[in-house]
Order: structure tokens, then C-alpha cells, then sequence
């Protein structure tokens, strides 16, 4: 298991946290995803075997959220 850390933009509320952690959560591979809307931050456990970065920046795209590393 992985723990990824990403910064992601767009996120202005609760519901864009909960968006975040749905879109990211669903994905294969990965046991939590932690937000914290002050900072953007975004922590990620995952099997990088099931889900990488790519797949899982493409998650948060496609919801339509920006992803820096």
C-alpha cells in the first residue's frame, strides 16, 4: 500500500470534499482518501497495482477538479 499526496483546486465546500472522496474512493486499489479543504490536500492509500497516479488524477479531472502533484 501507497500513499499518494496530491494538491487539489476547485474544491470550495464540504460537498466538493465528499465529491473528491467518492470519485477517488471508488476506484480499485484504494483503502482511504483524506481531504482537507483548507490546504487542498489530498492524501490517497492505495495499491499503485490497481490504481496509479494517472488513474487516479483522471478521477478527480474528469469530476472536475484540478490535480497538482
Amino acid at each position: 500500500m501507497n500513499t499518494l499526496a496530491l494538491t487539489v483546486t476547485g474544491m470550495t465546500c464540504m460537498g466538493c470534499v465528499n465529491s473528491v472522496k467518492n470519485l477517488v474512493g471508488a476506484l480499485p486499489g484504494v483503502s482511504a482518501v483524506r481531504v482537507d479543504l483548507g490546504s487542498g490536500r489530498v492524501e490517497v492509500d492505495h495499491d499503485p497495482g490497481q490504481s496509479d497516479f494517472a488513474t487516479i488524477r483522471r478521477a478527480i479531472e474528469d469530476g472536475g477538479y484540478g490535480v497538482t502533484a
